[in-house]
């Protein structure tokens, strides 16, 4: 171990990287605890103390900022549902589709479409939120807000904007001058600070005899048996063979070897079931602050671990495994690239041949991966709520905090190996599934 941590420090580049997270990391968690102005925090906390279902989803993945009532308590959602609805419209809209092929700077201009979207998504929920909070009361009959109206409102809209607005630029500098994806990395920090305060409350309801230690010893199993499963299915590979041709440029003779095109079972890694959340947040959102007998109806049947919900959900990932994929993955440009280089599929014709083919067998395995998502999301807090514990250790907080571990551990990886420094397994022990050594 201290042979890895040498092998980090030896690396200003990579050193500097890590650091910066941590750094990015920890104002985010300071700013959880800074309070909305005009809001009295101890008595939501009181409130909202008790509170499950929904709000427990809200507030992991806002990490604890709505429980505090937190300038930061709409959280990282709004950039989210806005690169959801960017996406969504780029299948649609030409223009969109057009930006998305113009390389730097069309991205650059759907970053832009995006953030513009993330400060009207947010000022829509922060004023639900401050028409939410005004009508709180404490069961002493003490308001929420001291002084309710429109400059409460305003001043709520504009504090909770800020802050997701923030939130979203330390994930851009994160993702840019960091170590890792920004915006998972804020996500991740917000679930796995939840995890002591969920540990105690196990611990004090086995105390209590609330729980029997019998009951703590199959979740703790369960928990360990799905990180496992996590981990062999985010290093799971389909390899299909590649070779290429012979070619003399000059006097020298290139190619004739053999290679794999590797295809991962879970291409979209961690996104479908944060996606997925977003999107049941959004109207559940709506409900919530919609006093009508039938949005309550509605609000009911879309909390986390009813029927109604775990079946959209499950939905939801499926569908969004296959969109992530095709978004990210061309099975064309793989197959064009392929035939410029003088590669080929035994067996396969190049070109529109090997782009079927490809196209064939992701779509096979995204279908495993995608069940792969929605069993882990879906069964482990379906079979934990039934022994009443935190919902933070459900199969979606452990995908989030597994999946981006291990994105983030093989950046650091590649660091290294780029470098002629062994992984971050050391020289000897096993190192991660799928990396070759070099």
């Amino acid at each position: 171990m201290p042979s890895i941590f040498g092998s980090l420090a030896k690396i200003p580049e990579l050193r500097k990287r890590i650091v910066f997270t941590i750094l990015m990391l920890g104002i985010y968690r300071i700013g959880v605890f800074v309070t909305c102005p005009g809001v009295d925090r101890g008595i939501v906390q009181k409130l909202m103390g008790t509170g499950g279902g929904l709000f427990s989803l809200f507030n992991m993945f806002s990490g604890g900022a709505l429980r505090q009532m937190s300038v930061f308590a709409l959280g990282i959602m709004p950039y989210i549902s806005a690169s959801i609805i960017l996406q969504l419209m780029a299948v649609v809209v030409p223009a969109i589709e057009r930006l998305q092929k113009e390389g730097e700077m069309g991205r650059r201009k759907i970053t832009q479409y995006t953030r513009y979207g993330t400060v009207l998504l947010s000022m829509i929920q922060g004023m639900g939120i401050a028409f939410y909070l005004e009508s709180l009361r404490s069961n002493l009959g003490e308001p929420v807000v001291a002084e309710p109206g429109w400059g409460f409102r305003v001043m709520t809209i504009i504090s909770l904007t800020a802050g997701t607005a923030f939130i979203m630029w330390l994930g851009e500098q994160i993702t840019e001058r960091g170590i890792g994806n920004g915006i998972s990395l804020i996500i991740t920090a917000g679930i796995v600070a939840a995890f002591p305060d969920a540990v105690f409350s196990t611990v004090t309801f086995v105390e209590k005899g609330i729980m029997k230690p019998f009951t703590l010893f199959i979740i703790v199993v369960v928990a360990v048996l799905v990180v496992a499963v996590i981990i062999f299915f985010e290093r799971g590979q389909r390899r299909i063979p590649v070779q290429y041709a012979r070619r003399v440029v000059g006097r020298k003779m290139y190619g004739g070897q053999s290679t794999h095109l590797p295809l991962k079972v879970n291409t979209s890694g961690v996104i479908p079931p944060i996606f997925a959340s977003s999107i049941l947040m959004f109207p559940a959102t709506l409900a919530n602050f919609i006093d009508k007998p039938w949005m309550q109806d509605f609000q009911q049947a879309l909390n986390p671990g009813s029927w109604a919900y775990m079946t959209i959900y499950v939905v939801l990932i499926v569908f969004f495994c296959y969109f992530y994929t095709a978004v990210t993955f061309n099975p064309i440009d793989v197959a064009d690239n392929m035939k410029k280089y003088g590669g080929y599929i035994p067996g396969i014709r190049p070109g529109k041949q090997t782009a079927v083919y490809i196209d064939k067998v992701l779509t096979r395995i995204t279908f495993g991966g995608a069940l792969y998502v929605s069993a882990v999301c879906v069964l482990p807090t379906l079979m934990i709520q039934q022994f009443n514990v935190p919902f933070y250790y459900g199969g979606t907080s452990l995908l989030i905090v597994v999946g981006v571990s291990l994105d983030t551990v093989s950046q650091i990886e590649t660091h290294l190996i780029t470098r002629h420094y062994d992984g971050l397994t050391g020289p000897k022990g096993p190192r991660l599934r799928g990396r070759s050594r070099r």
